[in-house]
């Protein structure tokens, strides 16, 4: 098992860099005291084997603990463990202006200015800071610049091993008259598809009925609509992950969610799967 150290300034975009590593596969543990680093590895290692990398984060909030983390680290590096220290910094403009915008309290100006408190902190991390692997300035970054400083930096073989398994991609099914479902990223409406359910056949039917989906997938223009889109979404993909979503809603609405929509969502469900993505299928009306 691989695992990731996370340290440095308060204020200075941790908490972001734990998101981004738990969409790259890391678990992650934050406050963690240095002392249950190597017993977590060890259970670990004796669990089912479904931890494969973990990160996590230590810094001047677990007060006294923190001062064990240096010698955990030489403990670890002694049983020859396999690690890496991220450490994040910004500037001291940068972090008063942050505290000043969340209102919350440093962790070392308890009893002294903010500015003080960050300047203690500074000189109580030289020691890991020298120590560390990386070292990353959020300065000037954003979220989403952040979270492509952080994939850039670590190793290739940190990261996930391709695009597929970096998104989760919901496909669902929706009737409009129950409304368009909020956490849709893209809405389709599929009403242009000659109805089934005037049909007296199919009418109690839903499109997870093979009769009623290779009725609504004859028609010519719901091949052309079914290739159009998923050559389309499968062309955007990457640029959504480049933009730092991890998933991604897909749905499809008729009138009442019960033939076409069902239909098509189910085809676009087992192309996107056949292309190696995660896929959840949800039919929210049927």
């Amino acid at each position: 098992m691989k695992f990731l150290i996370v340290t440095g300034m308060s204020g200075a975009g941790k908490s972001n860099a734990v998101k981004v590593l738990e969409d790259m596969g890391y678990y992650c543990v934050d406050n963690m005291p240095p002392k249950l680093i190597n017993q977590f590895i060890e259970l670990a290692e004796i669990g089912t084997g479904e931890i494969e990398k973990a990160a996590f984060v230590v810094d001047i909030r677990g007060g006294e603990f923190f001062e064990d983390l240096i010698q955990s680290i030489n403990e670890l590096k002694a049983a020859g463990s396999q690690f890496s220290i991220l450490f994040l910094e910004a500037g001291d403009e940068v972090l008063i202006r942050r505290y000043k915008e969340t209102r919350r309290v440093h962790p070392m100006s308890l009893n002294s200015s903010l500015q003080e408190g960050i300047k203690k902190e500074r000189r109580k991390l030289e020691d890991i800071r020298k120590m560390s692997d990386y070292i990353i300035d959020t300065s000037a970054l954003k979220p989403i610049q952040l979270r492509k400083k952080i994939e850039e930096t670590l190793d290739n073989e940190d990261r996930l091993e391709n695009t597929f398994g970096r998104i989760t991609v919901t496909v669902m099914s929706f009737g409009y008259k129950n409304g368009i479902p909020l956490e849709a990223d893209n809405v389709f409406d599929v009403r242009f598809i000659t109805n089934p359910f005037y049909l007296s056949s199919m009418k109690k039917l839903t499109g997870n009925n093979k009769k009623v989906r290779d009725y609504v997938m004859k028609w010519e223009e719901t091949k052309m609509f079914v290739d159009s889109y998923f050559n389309l979404i499968n062309m955007l993909i990457p640029y959504y992950i480049n933009q730092g979503k991890s998933g991604l809603v897909l749905a499809f609405g008729c009138t009442g969610g019960q033939h076409r929509s069902v239909s098509i969502a189910n085809e676009m469900n087992d192309l996107l799967t056949k292309e190696g993505y995660t896929v959840t299928l949800i039919h929210r009306d049927l």
